[in-house]
């Protein structure tokens, strides 16, 4: 099992971080600063928590004066790069939220981005002041380094993992759009990754918006084709016909089904909570013209209130000719996970083929076996 991810704040970090800090402030205390910051529960804290644990213990050892204490970091900067410096625009986002403060504060998200990633740290500065963020958001766009181009988009997102929500954005993107329609081709995957991540957030709240989006910039730039087509993933997902339609999905023709013939089995039939079962499927493509293929299973799990919610899986995407045989075969575990929990009870498994349920089979959910 991997190790989580909060642990790259141990001991041995705190240790290198504030002999660090010490050897620009000498007043900094490496003793007492660790003690402070793993004294209170530290093993309970999740990774966010310990961060925000470092930050307010940097805050007590550093200068009293904000702008002392972020000249100290900014050379403490130049020797950190990594995840875990997160901890540096996270002290911004603490201590430099003062309006006296707004000229250094966003010097200082443009510097630590840099060596890690602000796109946490701004979005307080954006829900207080989303005007005048957005416009330093638009300058941040125009920079000649990638990593502070992508904060611009990464900063913005509506929906940003272990971020804040940013409700006003969800409510109306119209600001965030200026920035991608700037960064729609950039030249570093780091930023496209995140247009498309950003497109993809909007896309669950507005879809007309990103359908709409998606029409004027496909097919401009090889760059931007690419940003169109991850950042439309949900609405695919959702197999929405005009973004099917885009992207040269197979339709249903009059009278013809994507498929003549089509089926999906599950070996065993009847199986116990964290076992596996194999998923294997066959189908013939209608006769006729080249089709693009988008085949996924699609799980009815059980929830505890006895309802269904569907989770689709991805089988293969790929452009066959017209009468191809297709078959494959996939294991699905049956194992409780952080993000989803089983039920016992009968499942249906549905065979997608560009969204269009084409087979049924099912399984018999049982109670976990501890016998083993």
């Amino acid at each position: 099992m991997a190790e989580p991810l909060k642990n790259v704040y141990n001991e041995a970090f705190l240790l290198q971080l504030s002999q660090k800090i010490s050897a620009v402030y000498s007043p900094f205390s490496v003793e007492s600063f660790i003690q402070q910051v793993m004294d209170k529960n530290w093993e309970e804290k999740a990774l966010k928590e310990r961060m925000r644990t470092i930050t307010l213990a940097m805050g007590s050892f550093l200068p009293e004066n904000y702008e002392d204490s972020i000249q100290i970091l900014f050379t403490v900067n130049e020797f950190c790069s990594g995840f875990p410096y997160l901890i540096m625009p996270d002290f911004v986002e603490v201590f430099g939220q003062e309006e006296q403060h707004w000229d250094l504060s966003m010097q200082a998200l443009e510097k630590f981005t840099q060596h890690s990633s602000a796109e946490f740290a701004v979005r307080p500065f954006i829900i207080r002041h989303p005007e005048r963020m957005m416009e330093q958001m638009i300058k941040w766009s125009l920079h000649p380094v990638d990593h502070v181009r992508r904060l611009a988009s990464e900063g913005c997102r509506p929906r940003l993992p272990w971020g804040q929500a940013l409700t006003l954005f969800k409510q109306d993107p119209a600001p965030i759009l200026p920035i991608l329609e700037q960064l729609k081709a950039d030249p570093s995957l780091y930023v496209r990754k995140s247009v498309a991540n950003n497109l993809n957030d909007i896309a669950k709240d507005h879809p007309n918006i990103v359908i709409e989006t998606a029409r004027r910039w496909i097919g401009q730039d090889p760059h931007t084709d690419w940003i169109v087509r991850h950042g439309c993933r949900t609405l695919i997902r959702k197999a929405e016909p005009e973004v099917m339609a885009l992207f040269g999905y197979a339709e249903s023709a009059e009278g013809a089904a994507l498929v003549t013939e089509a089926a999906i089995t599950a070996s065993p039939a009847a199986l116990h909570i964290g076992e596996s079962c194999d998923l294997s499927y066959n189908l013939i493509v209608r006769e006729g013209d080249p089709a693009r293929l988008r085949i996924e299973y699609g799980i009815d799990f059980v929830k505890s209130s006895g309802q269904v919610s569907r989770k689709k899986f991805l089988l293969s995407d790929k452009t066959v000719a017209g009468g191809t045989r297709l078959s494959g075969s996939r294991k699905h575990r049956w194992a409780d996970l952080t993000t989803r929990k089983h039920y016992v009870g009968v499942h249906q498994i549905a065979l997608l083929i560009n969204g269009q349920e084409s087979a049924f089979t099912e399984i018999d959910l049982k109670p976990a076996n501890f016998s083993d």
